[in-house]
């Protein structure tokens, strides 16, 4: 295999998986531009050790077919480790927090990317464009799609303290409802000193910030703090 053949693989498996990347990183995601590229390339490389260990065992066959059954390549033993590998990169980028799961897609997009290198090392370039525009379209496209039309949730606790009893539950209600937002439940404290607040059980679209409800709630008269409960 010449250098200009294995430049180009990696080229474009840096290329490939920085677009990736560079979604992720834009989302704030913990696996980004970089960590995409090296994953990707790191695959890219071990599929081209598996390529040149196999042209080399081929060629010490030709040479002396005395050693044909003596030795042999797995070409898909190395590409295996580095699938199982990446899975425990994955894990690191998943993050349970106050009842949501984070980071499944950047999970995933790192297992995607480390097999598109694998292909991209074996010099399947068709196979390897082909993917990288469907991961692109499920990462980019399709999550515009399942914000507007899927209406995901999640499941969120809000603590709404309110500076005297005219706790004004009717505005509260009509933002939450005008914002797509779901109220499981309203808990009132039994406690004379914490009279003043509530604990809302809201389903809210993934689409808001838990950040941005707390702010819009915060604009309504009377609600003196919102806080996320533990």
């Amino acid at each position: 295999m010449s250098v200009i053949e294995v430049s180009m693989r990696l080229l474009l498996a840096v290329i490939i998986s920085g677009f990736i990347g560079y979604e992720r990183e834009l989302n704030n995601r913990a696996a980004g531009f970089r960590t995409h590229i090296l994953v990707c390339v790191g695959a890219a490389v071990t599929s081209l050790i598996q390529v040149y260990t196999f042209e080399q065992v081929q060629a010490t066959i030709l040479s002396d077919p005395r050693f044909q059954g003596a030795i042999s390549a797995d070409m898909l033993r190395l590409g295996a480790q580095v699938i199982s590998g990446v899975g425990f990169l994955g894990v690191g980028t998943i993050i349970h927090e106050k009842g949501s799961v984070k980071g499944l897609t950047t999970a995933a997009s790192l297992w995607v990317v480390a097999i598109i290198g694998l292909a991209i090392g074996f010099g399947y370039y068709t196979l390897s464009i082909a993917s990288f525009v469907c991961v692109f379209i499920v990462v980019v496209v399709l999550k515009n799609f399942e914000h507007k039309f899927i209406g995901k949730t999640r499941k969120v606790k809000l603590v709404i303290v309110f500076d005297n009893r005219l706790q004004p539950i009717l505005e509260v209600d009509k933002l939450l409802k005008g914002m797509g937002i779901k109220i499981k439940s309203i808990e009132y404290s039994t406690e004379e000193e914490e009279d003043n607040q509530c604990i809302y059980t809201l389903f809210i679209p993934i689409r808001f910030k838990v950040e941005e409800v707390i702010e819009k709630l915060m604009s309504i008269e009377h609600i003196i703090n919102v806080k996320q409960a533990g």
